[in-house]
């Protein structure tokens, strides 16, 4: 059997700089793979090559390599990044004029600007694995991408290491899965972990690694000596990260996430069992990227007594003040005020008012001035958190699908020669993928576009979960095995539903069986994760590994939490459709809120505006909990 250590060194266009000479230096790798694509990334490399069409891509990574490739070349390590971003070719320019003798290949195609999307800023199709791979086998020492999944970063390496046949499913699903856990960085060793204080915070947190056996069997690790920690759950964290339906679509298998199971033989080591495969889809996301208008926010802090007053007055005459109306005026009270405050802070809300408008005048210099004029005639206290500011672009994002056979996937060798890589049995009659064609789009309505229902997995519109028998009382059954068919549906709830409440007879067991509850945070019960696709949050949620009743608290985990009960907990949540997806394998459940972040990170005026602390809110919210679960 054969073995490949695939590590991971970025897991954002911004990451630790040091981290890609940390990885090469603490201990054996084959490969190294970075993520530095995001979709608000995509937005700012674009912008970068109106400016500078021989830019475009991630510079700190240029950096890395600069700093790093002759001890990669010396450990006879390879280096995979999706770094190219909207410009791989240049990039892979630059890598060669480091080093003439170094021997760069990129992976091109998904650029699709100039093709059906006009007026986007950037336009790229999510391509697989299988370019990468060719890129290996050819004896590349480097792969720059622009627009790869990130999983495919991974599971290039191995394709090209194994021979594996784009039928082997389990296989390349397994790469997949793989490649899902490393693509983030450190959030599978601990980062973003709701668990933290259970793991070592001394010193700076290891990157992960992939141990890959030809056979699809997969070992999570980090180097010894580094920070942080690789458990079930610090994997877990990055399974359920941002995933959506337990079908997680790639350009080369449908990884059934549903099957995973994890085991953990040694201190950080973790193995990835089981894991399915399906046929692909037939169609690939596209990227787009626009500018949407300009932006500006007036921040007003409010002290001590009558906050609510305050923010009503002082709204009141800063919309009275404006010359010419914002086409969209958004107003956020963040009460951060405390009663009896012992310092001025903690007696201040903070009141903003973010405006947003095609015509940068109206929400420039004007608009923030606005609030200026108020100073000496408004609540008392006036004050704001900084000087007036002119108007910034902000950028909204869009995906549209193509088939896949209409998708260029071109790689360029080191030697300068073209190779179109055929997509995986979608191609049109009589046209060869990478044709570069003008494809069909087959929808761009925005960021609820996908692929057809019946690619995605069953949906049952209803208010508790279900696996498809009408007798069913949740996930999981009373013989204790926690699973559910792999036909077990998810629930999808449209919004606008009302919140029953559920009170507990004195002296008789609860709706739920369990005759004592202590009311406490669901923290104290479960581990969170979240983050965003665009304007959809993502947010999984699942019990601890070392739960003495895991079993039996997911079960009753999935029975108590329906899409009308979250929209309690998470009151700015009422207005969307939410989906639960539940992964019984992992005691985990995931919760898809379509809408919630509006037209995406660039656009949002959320105070979080990529949902990265929705699980942290929602581990703090109380709930009547089953003492014998806690």
């Amino acid at each position: 059997m054969r073995t490949i250590r695939v590590g991971n060194c970025s897991g954002f266009y911004g990451d630790r700089l040091t981290a890609m000479r940390e990885m090469l230096e603490g201990g054996p790798l084959d490969y190294l793979t970075g993520d530095y694509l995001a979709e608000l990334t995509m937005l700012i490399l674009g912008r970068d090559r109106q400016k500078n069409p021989d830019t475009g891509y991630a510079k700190t990574f240029l950096r890395q390599v600069a700093d790093c490739l002759s001890l990669a070349r010396a450990r006879h390590v390879r280096i995979v990044a999706n770094a190219g971003g909207v410009n791989p070719g240049a990039l892979a320019g630059a890598i060669r004029a480091l080093d003439p003798t170094v021997r760069v290949a990129h992976v091109a195609g998904d650029d699709l600007l100039t093709g059906a999307f006009p007026g986007a800023l950037t336009a790229n199709a999510y391509l697989g694995a299988f370019g990468i791979a060719e890129a290996l086998r050819s004896g590349a020492d480097i792969v720059v991408t622009g627009r790869v999944t990130d999983a495919s970063l991974t599971l290039g390496p191995a394709i090209a290491a194994f021979g594996w046949r784009r039928d082997e499913y389990d296989k390349l699903a397994a790469g997949i899965v793989a490649g899902h856990i490393l693509e983030c960085g450190t959030q599978a060793t601990g980062g973003n972990f709701s668990g933290f204080a259970t793991i070592d915070t001394s010193r700076p947190l290891g990157f992960p690694i992939a141990e890959i056996d030809d056979d699809g069997a997969v070992v999570i690790t980090k180097h010894p000596g580094t920070g942080g920690a690789v458990t079930e759950d610090t994997v877990t964290a990055q399974l359920v990260y941002e995933i959506d339906s337990p079908r997680y679509l790639n350009p080369d298998v449908t990884a059934r996430l549903d099957t995973i199971r994890l085991a953990a033989p040694e201190k950080d080591r973790v193995a990835i069992c089981g894991v399915r495969g399906e046929a692909p889809p037939a169609t690939t996301k596209i990227g787009i990227t626009r500018l949407g208008g300009y932006r500006n926010t007036v921040s007003f802090v409010l002290t001590g007594l009558d906050i609510e007053a305050k923010a009503a007055w002082v709204r009141e005459q800063f919309e009275s003040g404006l010359g010419r109306r914002p086409e969209t005026l958004v107003w956020d009270l963040i009460r951060t005020d405390r009663p009896d405050p012992g310092t001025q802070a903690e007696g201040a809300a903070v009141l903003h008012c973010h405006g947003k408008d095609a015509d940068p005048d109206v929400v420039g210099r004007p608009f923030s001035g606005a609030a200026i004029e108020l100073a000496l005639a408004s609540y008392p206290g006036f004050h704001v958190t900084g000087p007036p500011s002119g108007a910034t672009p902000y950028g909204v994002f869009e995906a549209a699908y193509l088939p896949q056979g209409e998708v260029p996937h071109v790689v360029v060798l080191p030697d300068g020669v073209r190779v179109e890589v055929a997509a995986p049995g979608w191609e049109r009659a009589g046209v060869s993928a990478g044709s570069g064609r003008p494809g069909r789009v087959v929808s761009a309505d925005g960021v609820h576009a996908g692929p057809p229902a019946s690619e995605r997995g069953d949906v049952v519109h209803t208010g508790g979960l279900s696996t498809g028998d009408p007798h069913d009382r949740g996930v999981g059954d009373d013989t204790g095995s926690g699973m559910v068919p792999l036909g077990g549906r998810a629930v999808v709830d449209g919004g606008q539903r009302s919140h029953p409440t559920t009170t507990e007879p004195p002296n008789h067991p609860a709706p739920d069986g369990y005759r004592h509850h202590t009311r406490a945070p669901l923290g104290h019960l479960l581990h969170a994760r979240s983050g965003d696709k665009a304007g959809t949050a993502n947010l999984g949620i699942w019990i601890p590994a070392a739960h003495p009743h895991r079993l039996a608290a997911f079960r009753w985990l999935t029975r108590w939490l329906t899409a009308d009960r979250l929209r309690t907990l998470l009151p700015e949540s009422t207005p969307f459709p939410i989906s639960l997806h539940p992964l019984p394998n992992l005691c985990a459940l995931n919760i898809v809120i379509a809408g919630l972040l509006g037209d995406g990170v660039a656009a949002s005026t959320r105070p979080d505006p990529q949902a990265k602390a929705l699980g942290e809110w929602l581990r703090s919210r109380l709930a009547d909990i089953p003492t014998e679960l806690l």
